[in-house]
């Protein structure tokens, strides 16, 4: 019988840009981390890498056409986005 892999831990960040019709999100990318940034940051679980990929492209794809008015929103906004997402993990 195989071990039960754990997840692994997640920093998880993003380039927030100035555009014409607000700022947008892009390029996210994830870190595995020990101890990550909760409190400045965003931190999720996932089981492997390609999973975390997986959360990626589809982070990208979601956030692709969004504006928001101030960078204050767009975090809030891909924090309850990656929250929702982990709770449909579990």
């Amino acid at each position: 019988m195989l071990p039960l892999q754990e997840a692994m831990l997640y920093q998880l960040g993003w380039t927030t840009l100035p555009g014409l019709r607000g700022l947008s999100v892009s390029d996210f990318r994830a870190e595995p981390a020990e101890n990550p940034d909760t409190e400045r940051g965003v931190a999720a679980e996932f089981a492997d890498d390609a999973a975390c990929r997986a959360f990626l492209k589809a982070a990208g794809a979601e956030f692709s056409a969004r504006r928001f008015s101030n960078a204050a929103d767009a975090f809030d906004t891909v924090k309850a986005y990656v929250l929702q997402q982990a709770s449909r993990e579990i």
